[in-house]
């Protein structure tokens, strides 16, 4: 699992390093990290002597970790400029990439347009202009270099960020109308949060972390992105004594008349993804379906460890009898799709919440917490699921090309996003019956909600590189479960 950190807590981590005299280390073992990925990247495209490199270099610590890292290319060949872009370089550093034979330009107004030559020109662009204290929004003569240059700039260049693109939010993702879009990122003592969320990840690009040694253990991520390892680690198993009732049984409440098929596939994932028992309560169209399928599955109320509605439309009252029933019971939920409508105060019990961008628009209307068009929410998805986790108390889980999953406390999880064949009609529905059935066969254990989510969104992507439609998902879904189980 990859975490990240808002650049506050970055901030303090370095603090008692820097108060101890330890600056100028701290940024020779960056630049040190940086030259390297720099020349990796410029061998792999054929040879460091001889390449063009040329720098943006800001006034602060960031362009002081370009101009070492420039100081090391240049003695190994490379022909190494650095733009000074606001008239005033770090000072050790500007020494140290002289003195090996760096050239230096200061830019101006006056000479853009030979500035963005020089960059369309280069090999390998180090963006070294601002850093992790910057918030979006750049002088306009310097978001006009950057357009002049990136815009017609060679297709391949290669593009390398210090620590966090210029124009991109370190904390948050958010980028400016103008910012660096990267082809890589290299960043120092822990990933940012931003370099993680949506924006911020797309105008990075690849990220590598180098260690300066900062301790961030005493600080919270803000992010958590977790990976194929968590599955291996985390994802449930069944154990030598289990039975059905200890597996974990889940209640669903899914489908109807008019979306059968959507009642189908939720109960075909549940199903697939190893539930001890599902309980289906649908009409006789949606149990019929599953039924030809799934004879295991049983049509009638009984005991259950979790609950997962509202894919398909289902009938109200069933789904607030669930709801009800998981409260009074303090079992764990899933809630989608129409059980959402149902929601008008945070619930007395754990729930994840999906929805996506329209729904979760509706909702937040709904609670009368503003009403952001589904366009805003899609614009801040991280800012709005926050939002509707803090006000509803719950996990919420923000279906998308990025899938955004909350906590009240601010914090979130952000899985890698999943391959565009999952954008389709009813793979929402085959995420929530992946989500009920995790919430009833870790029943009782004290994994977080968001994590667990977390998990259900990775299988779902897995599924979905072996599926070209929801139909196909829980037979691809069930493969990949047992992959992960022959790991144990």
């Amino acid at each position: 699992m990859r975490l990240g950190y808002t650049a506050a807590a970055v901030r303090e981590a370095e603090a008692p390093l820097l108060a101890a005299g330890r600056g100028e280390a701290l940024m020779r073992t960056a630049a040190a990290g940086l030259a390297s990925v720099c020349r990796r990247l410029l061998s792999e495209r054929g040879q460091i002597s001889g390449s063009r490199v040329v720098m943006l270099v800001g006034a602060g610590n960031n362009g002081g970790d370009a101009l070492f890292a420039g100081a090391n290319l240049a003695s190994r060949g490379a022909h190494v400029t650095a733009v000074d872009v606001f008239g005033k370089m770090h000072e050790a550093g500007a020494a140290a990439f002289t003195s090996s034979g760096g050239q230096t330009e200061a830019f101006n107004a006056e000479n853009s347009t030979e500035s963005a030559g020089l960059l369309r020109g280069a090999d390998l662009v180090i963006d070294g202009v601002l850093g992790t204290g910057a918030k979006p929004g750049l002088p306009e003569h310097l978001a006009a270099l950057i357009r002049d240059w990136q815009e017609s700039a060679t297709s391949g260049q290669l593009v390398i960020a210090v620590d966090v693109p210029t124009g991109v939010d370190a904390s948050t993702g958010a980028c400016g109308p103008t910012h660096v879009r990267a082809t890589h990122t290299v960043t120092f003592g822990a990933d940012k949060a931003g370099l993680l969320l949506p924006g911020g990840s797309d105008a990075a690009g690849e990220v590598t972390m180098v260690d300066i040694g900062l301790d961030m253990s005493a600080h919270v991520p803000a992010v958590h992105v977790p990976d194929d390892s968590d599955l291996a680690a985390y994802w449930p198993r069944p154990q030598a004594g289990d039975h059905k009732y200890s597996r974990g049984v889940l209640g669903l409440v899914a489908g109807s008349a008019r979306f059968p098929g959507a009642g189908a596939l939720t109960a075909s994932a549940a199903v697939a993804t190893g539930v001890g028992m599902l309980r289906l309560l649908a009409p006789a169209e949606v149990t019929q379906t599953v039924l030809q399928t799934y004879p295991e599955v049983v049509t009638d109320t009984g005991r259950v460890q979790a609950w997962a509605v509202g894919p398909g439309a289902p009938d109200r009252l069933t789904m607030q009898h669930a709801i009800t029933a998981a409260e009074s019971e303090h079992l764990p939920l899933v809630i989608d799709a129409g059980g959402l409508s149902l929601l008008t105060r945070p619930l007395e019990t754990s729930c994840i919440l999906t929805p996506h961008a329209g729904e979760l628009s509706a909702l937040l209307a709904r609670l009368g917490t503003g009403a952001p068009s589904r366009a805003e929410v899609e614009t801040e998805p991280v800012a709005h699921a926050v939002r509707a986790a803090q006000v509803l108390e719950a996990i919420v889980l923000l279906k998308g090309s990025r899938t955004i999953i909350a906590r009240p406390d601010g914090t979130v999880v952000a899985p890698e996003p999943g391959p565009a064949t999952l954008a389709t009609a009813g793979t929402g529905d085959v995420l929530t019956g992946i989500l009920g059935a995790l919430l009833a066969t870790t029943g009782g254990t004290d994994i977080d909600l968001a994590d667990l989510a977390g998990l259900a969104v990775l299988m779902h992507a897995r599924a979905g590189a072996h599926a070209t439609h929801a139909s196909h998902l829980p037979r691809a879904l069930e493969a990949d479960v047992l992959a992960v189980l022959d790991q144990a």
